[in-house]
């Protein structure tokens, strides 16, 4: 079943999210307080989307075949999900019949659907065009999930409609789901949405990385796979986070948040439940930099974008990036002392977002802060 998201409406203010706060926007992108994309619109490097997307092909073995995959087309990346310790895996590609060297799979960046389990540990891992790949997984893993993906190689899917460009919300330019070719088809399942969407008042934004490689030449593609793996290898139903930035400072709308052409957001203001920190969606914020950012920071780009963005948000709904609060997850008063700005690895077990860009926290919620006050004229 194909879900057309319709045109994003050029509108001027779409709802105040609350006493004190700054509306909420969605117009052309035309704001000189944008971060500007470093590298053009999505066609070049970008994506390539000015006739069409290419189809994502996948291939999802089920059981224990999920440890040995071969497909039929260039794998652009192995997504793999399995229960049970979190080290020791490893993967070989395939190239020509001839297999690679075994490396190690990294532990990923854990989420999930509140109230449902973990995926444990997981991995999306560039394939370089591989035409296939064995898995060799810690003893006691277990409900083993993989799936050979392919997001630039494809038959060109059609556009539903024209993609106009960058918009701009709250000031940040943003590219559409539609402008990175989401194919909304992947948010069903049996005809039915696989994750229908709920709205909670902002509480607090979580920074993570994607875990995913560095100097990506096609990010947009590469926004396309984590969709894929999300929605589908893992079954949560769309993609993990709100936003996502890449390498050249562009950012990426997320999690689908409805018909009203505001990212992240329903017309009242409220933030739509993504699935990037398990027990701790509902009203938390997700912002992932695309790479991995464990041994490197993030480009200057991609640091400036987040840090206009995280400021925009916490601008819009009136929270103060510095202060340290407690999360009350509104659908089951589950409390979590944390940071208004924190990183993945405050919630759950995991590297994200890096041990890099973690230990550069304090000095984001410093940026943020004073972007505020530059704004704010003092």
């Amino acid at each position: 079943m194909t879900h057309a998201q319709p045109a994003l409406p050029r509108r001027t203010v779409l709802g105040a999210i609350g006493a004190g706060a700054v509306a909420l926007a969605v117009t052309p992108a035309a704001s000189a307080a944008a971060p500007a994309p470093a590298a053009g619109t999505p066609g070049a490097a970008g994506g390539g989307l000015a006739g069409g997307v290419p189809q994502t092909r996948a291939i999802s073995p089920a059981g224990t075949a999920a440890t040995r995959v071969r497909a039929g087309f260039p794998i652009r990346y192995a997504a793999v999900s399995w229960q049970g310790p979190r080290r020791g895996a490893s993967i070989r590609f395939h190239r020509a019949g001839e297999a690679g060297p075994w490396q190690p799979l990294p532990a990923g960046c854990a989420g999930g659907p509140d109230g449902h389990e973990s995926a444990g540990a997981g991995a999306l891992v560039a394939a370089g065009g591989a035409d296939g790949y064995d898995l060799h997984l810690p003893d006691g893993a277990s409900r083993v999930r993989s799936a050979a993906i392919d997001t630039a190689h494809g038959p060109v899917r059609a556009q539903a409609r024209a993609v106009a460009g960058p918009l701009s919300f709250c000031g940040v330019e943003y590219l559409s789901r539609a402008a990175w070719g989401a194919d909304e088809s992947k948010r069903f399942k049996d005809g039915v949405e696989n994750s229908p969407v709920k709205y909670y008042p902002l509480q607090t934004l979580t920074v993570h990385h994607t875990d995913t490689v560095n100097a990506d030449p096609d990010p947009a593609a590469s926004v396309r796979a984590v969709y894929e793996y999300h929605a589908v290898t893992l079954d949560w139903g769309d993609i993990g986070y709100h936003f996502l930035i890449d390498e050249a400072g562009r950012v990426y709308e997320g999690r689908w948040s409805g018909d009203d052409g505001i990212p992240a957001h329903d017309a009242a203001g409220n933030v739509v439940t993504a699935f990037h920190t398990s027990g701790f969606n509902s009203g938390n914020l997700g912002i992932a930099l695309l790479g991995t950012l464990s041994g490197q920071a993030p480009t200057g780009a991609a640091r400036r974008s987040l840090t206009v963005l995280l400021g925009a948000l916490t601008r819009a709904h009136g929270l103060d990036p510095r202060a340290h609060t407690t999360f009350v997850n509104p659908v089951n008063g589950v409390t979590r002392p944390v940071d208004m700005i924190s990183g993945h690895r405050d919630w759950l077990a995991t590297d994200c977002p890096g041990g890099v860009m973690y230990a550069s926290l304090p000095q984001l919620r410093a940026d943020v802060a004073a972007l505020g006050r530059a704004v704010r004229g003092g």
